[in-house]
């Protein structure tokens, strides 16, 4: 994503939206919904889980952007932007229509023949340009109807705001109609961004008072003269004299077009979104713009007559219909600008993708796309994956599985005999299963894997975590479980699993590592579930000996021939003095 500021949109998988939000730098503000999840609150957390698709739209300020995001809120009303939902909007400076012109802020726009300027995205800048007019111009902020027969009929008298010098008491004569215009004229100028007219003035007035030796007025002219240079910076993202139009800008690289649109409504922005085209005939940039066109007819209910674009329109059917603009200098190049800045910051990114998976192998695009999935630092080129397998209980083993840049390695492959293990414990099997392979590792100076995946879920995943500890490999080899049921990847310490893409690269990596396991793993253990039931038959055959006893026995001594070769007294301490002695017998006699 671009280092730039812009407006991004979550989108679930069945494609509603999620939630808007603004950025002033999209690239950092996107990535951290992304990293650090456990420290989100749980709404934000929620929100991650259930996004699969992002959008974005550059500004060129973050006041832009902040300006799009609350339009594109009220419009959509997002279910996860809770804030924004309370239909405030964002206020306007009014100059009335009438004798002797009010000027104030107002949210809503009541006089029908008053003057609007804004809207102001910041409210404070706002305050501080109402706070500049006031001290600079004398203005009355009564409401009553000063016509000159209320006037000449001495309706009115002087109030307090006289006496603190912010009015000049137009309500009883003492200041004139002529000289009264005169100021809202100068707060035309400041509002509309022409301020020479007014530096000229402030500074006629500030030299006029240094002559007479008032230096502490001239100082404060001085003061004024900053304020309006800095006052206000333009915004045209919301300027009010654009009206209703679409903007529709294409750019084209590779065979790869991509075509932008804004719909501007009273000056801002309220809608945009962007579609791609593949050139598959060597079409022209102007035909592409009229078939985006023709879409975005079909998919929208209505489109202003005035339509800003950045090439000609070649269709004739949609030069009756509409009004193209193609300009030149002004707002609305700003705003066709805005859109092929869009253009060109997506094409980038869809030609550095294609370009980028062209020069690679599927396994590496699996690796990378797991890499980030993961937040790994390193590349997961070398993948080792656990599983166990057992019979009711019985015949426990564990095998591991290695992946080396993406591919099985089998002569890697390992079987594990479960020594230290009593009964079905199936979480004590994959701690001394990971105890054992990296124990030796460590011996044998072996490399260590980037990755290892227990084929299991919270529980597995924290025995396995457990060996880990205890050797202080912990924190030196990431470590996820995959649960068989939902396809859920866990991570250690998390309790909360990782919902990945089930059509993702990096969700078909760890399966293929897993199935691999689970198949290598059941082999083993059918081999030797085989060969115990053969030794256990023997077993269960001696008269006074039961299943019980045979899997006791094979358990311990692992096989009849260790059970034949031991004493009556080292059977006696596994079954009690009676069995033994049976089972002593029997072996005597050939039995067994």
């Amino acid at each position: 994503m671009p280092d730039e500021p812009g407006v991004y949109r979550y989108f679930d998988k069945k494609g509603k939206l999620l939630y808007i939000g603004k950025a002033k730098s999209l690239k950092k503000r996107v990535s951290s919904y992304f990293v650090g999840i456990n420290k989100h609150s749980y709404r934000i957390q929620h929100l991650v889980e259930n996004i699969h698709d992002i959008e974005y739209t550059v500004t060129n300020t973050e006041i832009e952007a902040l300006a799009l995001e609350n339009n594109l809120i009220k419009q959509y009303l997002p279910k996860y932007n809770i804030l924004l939902k309370d239909g405030k909007t964002y206020p306007f400076i009014c100059i009335t229509n009438e004798r002797f012109p009010r000027v104030f802020s107002v949210r809503q726009k009541t006089e029908a023949n008053a003057q609007y300027f804004g809207p102001y995205v910041n409210p404070g800048a706002m305050y501080t340009i109402l706070e500049l007019v006031h001290g600079y111009i004398k203005l009355r902020n009564c409401s009553f109807n000063l016509s000159e027969e209320n006037i000449l009929a001495g309706k009115f008298k002087i109030c307090l705001e006289y006496q603190v010098g912010n009015c000049a008491a137009p309500c009883v004569g003492l200041q004139k109609e002529d000289e009264y215009n005169k100021g809202i004229e100068y707060i035309r100028h400041i509002l509309k961004g022409n301020l020479a007219p007014v530096l000229d003035n402030l500074e006629a007035k500030m030299q006029e008072s240094a002559a007479n030796w008032e230096f502490e007025k001239a100082e404060l002219y001085r003061k004024k003269m900053e304020q309006v240079v800095a006052y206000r910076k333009k915004n045209t993202i919301v300027s009010e004299k654009l009206g209703d139009l679409e903007v529709l800008t294409i750019l084209s690289e590779e065979g790869l077009a991509i075509v932008n649109h804004f719909k501007v409504h009273n000056g801002s922005i309220i809608a945009t979104h962007t579609f791609e085209f593949s050139s598959k005939m060597e079409e022209s940039d102007a035909e592409i713009l009229a078939a985006a066109l023709h879409q975005l007819r079909i998919e929208t209910n209505e489109i202003y007559p005035e339509i800003v674009i950045n090439v000609e329109i070649v269709d004739d059917f949609l030069k009756e219909i509409y009004t193209f603009t193609l300009p030149k200098i002004g707002d609305k190049k700003h705003l066709m600008n805005l859109s092929l800045k869009n253009c060109q910051s997506l094409i980038a990114e869809k030609l550095y993708s294609q370009n980028f998976r062209e020069k690679k192998t599927p396994n590496i695009i699996m690796m990378e796309e797991l890499q980030k999935v993961l937040h790994l630092k390193e590349l997961p080129d070398h993948i080792e994956c656990f599983d166990n397998s057992n019979f009711q209980g019985s015949f426990p083993v564990s095998s591991i599985v290695v992946f080396k840049n993406g591919k099985a390695s089998k002569r890697d492959y390992r079987h594990f005999n479960v020594k230290t293990v009593e009964g079905p414990n199936d979480f004590a099997t994959m701690e001394e299963a990971v105890e054992r392979r990296y124990t030796r590792q460590l011996a044998e100076n072996q490399p260590l894997p980037k990755l290892i995946i227990i084929d299991g879920g919270k529980g597995q995943l924290g025995a396995a975590a457990k060996s880990l500890e205890k050797l202080q490999l912990l924190d030196k080899i990431p470590m996820v479980g995959i649960a068989k049921r939902l396809e859920e990847i866990y991570s250690v310490g998390d309790p909360i699993p990782l919902h990945i893409d089930k059509k993702s690269a990096a969700l078909i990596l760890i399966q293929r590592c897993r199935d691999e396991a689970h198949r290598f793993g059941i082999t083993f253990h059918r081999d030797k579930r085989s060969k115990g039931i053969n030794q256990r038959t023997h077993l269960v055959e001696i008269e006074g000996i039961g299943e019980s006893t045979a899997n006791t026995l094979l358990t311990h001594f692992k096989s009849v021939k260790k059970i034949k070769a031991a004493t009556e007294e080292e059977l006696a301490t596994v079954v009690g003095k009676h069995k033994a002695k049976i089972v002593k017998a029997a072996i005597e006699n050939g039995e067994v």
